[in-house]
């Protein structure tokens, strides 16, 4: 059967965006996708010349400020993240009610796409896909966040091969503790047991939703199924996730173990981060032969055949992810020497009669010649080749293991030293100096370097550092500083540390990011002083312990001249002790021509001024109690007066 060929198109239906320039730059060319939150249109940006990807949230929802809040949260959040696996987000804005987000385009599929046209992948494939999405997301828990919401529709496989992974929107910091009411965020299938319970999530439910990727990938459908969503929610909730060599008999053991990882209904039983998950697939991909990583999943089109169309044959494995040699390698050139014997053959028979003794004699010269020829061969691959051996792999072996290779190819252990990996086992071979395949003499030494497991670092506590002095202090302990938010505290100065993110005492791998939570110092109430003379509203901020600064430009307002008629942050507002507060001074209110209404109604001399901008006094006295015309005026006609002043009318 002829194999089949994926094929993304670009669906286009009628849309009011399309053919429309956002922001004065973007044109909009295409619809791609619709999901929940937004539309994701292809693009031009008219001032580079390139192609993007516009996101553009539903007009229905930018009205909502929370979620114009998460929408442009997924922008610095992404923008923090330089990283190959990651799209990147270029630019945000608004035009016309219109929030959006301009990103980099990917021409390919989504995972959804190949798996919805493919059903299960080949291990290779599957694990192809997997790695960059785990490298990714290491990246984003090392910078402090989790993704929350992984699922095939967000990881993008290019027509280059690049795997990508798309939508930040649903990012949190990674210690951030979200209690839902009614809802839940994320997709249902993917959610780990944290999410839908308590509504918690760290990086390790972008673990289990890695799991259940891989799963689906070697499967080519999802562990969890039910009538209803909440049937899905009870599964995760009470049942494992099962082996996926049930589904698909063949599997190897080691992927088994992966997927039961990975998914482990105790978050505490699953890798910390991707990071670690992502070790654990390098070791797995290590253990299996070819013919097992190149398996066909039954009733899976087949296309790793010579000649058959695949895209993720060709995905290539990033380059951005650290790999682990494999313990044995097989080469031709790392083989036993092959003794082709260069023997001469048996001796000839006794000569038969008739023949002299001259071809014999021919003979035997020949044969010496050859013998010559070998000695002097021999002596020259001695001094070449023959006093060497190479270092035989032992990467990922255990001590033992790495020994006894070494002393079987007639070389010795000269030292073991230790050092931490993140992605080598307790107890394995990092290294080894000299390296593999690396000519030494017989009998030379090999040291090597074996692995103390992941660095495990308490985080110190902090409280009452400096910002530069606590991150000199995670740096000693092999963290790093990561996000730094600022809070107020009655009891903590202004510039030091109040907490940390995990708190104090808790172990996390060395180099993982440390969020900071420095002090802005005690709150102050801005006082009101819009009304007041600039100098009185200086001296009153500044006893405040506010810093005072002065806008340049002045505006009309209904205060008189020189005085502040506005000021940011408005009274009432929190801030900390030396922020900034800007003053605009009045240059007095605007002066309107006054209408002349005199010998006019009451009636439509008040309804004139009034729309004139002034306020309107009546003035009737004892004689203009029951009189309706107005006799004078306090300003006359055609003079100016402020807007909003008082304009008095006599009544006769």
């Amino acid at each position: 059967m002829a194999a089949r060929t994926l094929t993304c198109v670009d669906t286009t239906l009628q849309d009011p965006l399309v053919g429309h320039v956002l922001d004065g730059r973007y044109r909009v060319d295409a619809r791609i996708a619709v999901g929940g939150m937004a539309t994701v249109y292809r693009a031009v940006d008219t001032r580079l010349d390139r192609v993007l990807a516009l996101k553009v949230m539903h007009p229905a929802l930018a009205a909502d400020g929370t979620f114009v809040d998460r929408f442009i949260r997924e922008a610095k959040s992404v923008a923090r993240l330089a990283h190959p696996n990651v799209v990147q987000v270029f630019d945000q804005g608004t035009d016309a009610g219109y929030v959006y987000l301009a990103m980099e385009y990917v021409a390919g599929c989504t995972l959804r796409d190949v798996l919805r046209e493919r059903g299960a992948l080949q291990p290779r494939a599957a694990l192809d896909v997997l790695e960059p999405v785990l490298a990714a997301l290491g990246a984003a828990h090392r910078a402090g966040f989790v993704h929350r919401d992984m699922k095939p529709e967000n990881v993008l496989i290019g027509d280059d091969g690049r795997v990508k992974v798309a939508d930040f929107g649903l990012v949190r910091s990674v210690d951030t503790v979200t209690h839902t009411t009614g809802a839940v965020l994320g997709t249902v299938s993917y959610l780990a047991p944290e999410q839908i319970e308590h509504g918690t999530a760290d990086a390790r439910v972008d673990v289990y939703a890695c799991g259940i990727l891989l799963f689906e990938m070697l499967t080519g459908d999802r562990p969890h199924l039910g009538d209803s969503p909440a049937a899905v929610l009870y599964k995760h909730l009470h049942e494992d996730v099962p082996p996926p060599s049930e589904a698909v008999p063949g599997l190897a053991y080691e992927l088994d173990e992966l997927v039961a990882s990975a998914t482990a209904r105790d978050p505490g039983a699953r890798p910390d981060d991707a990071v670690a998950l992502l070790a654990q697939t390098l070791d797995a991909r290590s253990a299996l032969s070819d013919d097992q990583l190149d398996s066909v999943p039954p009733g899976a089109l087949a296309t790793d055949r010579p000649g058959a169309d695949n895209r993720t044959s060709v995905i290539p494995r990033s380059l951005s992810v650290p790999r682990l040699l494999p313990a044995n390698p097989v080469n031709e050139d790392d083989a036993e020497l092959h003794h082709t014997s260069f023997l001469p053959s048996p001796p000839p028979g006794p000569p038969r009669r008739g023949r002299t003794m001259a071809p014999r004699r021919g003979v035997l010269a020949i044969v010496a010649a050859v013998l010559l020829a070998l000695g002097v061969g021999a002596g020259v691959w001695y001094i070449n080749s023959g006093q060497f051996t190479e270092v035989p792999a032992v990467l990922n072996k255990t001590e033992a293991q790495a020994t006894e290779r070494i002393e079987d190819a007639g070389l010795d252990v000269k030292g073991v030293k230790t050092a931490y990996s993140d992605t080598v086992k307790l107890g394995r071979v990092i290294s080894s100096d000299p390296k593999p395949a690396t000519r030494i003499r017989d009998n030379g030494s090999v040291t090597l370097t074996v692995s103390k497991g992941p660095n495990i670092v308490r985080v110190p506590d902090l409280k009452g550092f400096s910002l530069d002095k606590a991150k000199e202090q995670l740096a000693d302990e092999g963290l790093a500083a990561g996000m730094v938010t600022k809070a107020f505290s009655d009891n903590v100065p202004v510039g030091f540390v109040i907490s940390t993110k995990p708190g104090a005492g808790t172990e996390r791998r060395g180099g993982s990011a440390i969020a900071l939570v420095v002090s802005k110092g005690e709150p102050v109430d801005v006082p009101d002083v819009v009304g007041d003379d600039l100098d009185d509203a200086k001296e009153e901020l500044t006893e405040a312990g506010l810093t005072v600064e002065v806008a340049t430009e002045r505006i009309t307002s209904e205060n008189e001249a020189g005085q502040v008629a506005k000021q940011s942050p408005e009274s009432g507002r929190e801030v900390a002790g030396g922020d900034t507060v800007t003053l605009t001074v009045s240059k007095g209110p605007e002066m309107i021509e006054v209408p002349d209404v005199v010998g006019d109604s009451v009636d439509d001399a008040k309804q004139e001024l009034e729309e004139a901008g002034f306020e309107v006094k009546e003035d009737r006295g004892l004689l203009g109690l029951f009189g309706d015309t107005v006799k004078s005026q306090s300003t006359e006609g055609g003079d100016t007066a402020p807007e909003g002043s008082t304009i008095t009318i006599e009544i006769r």
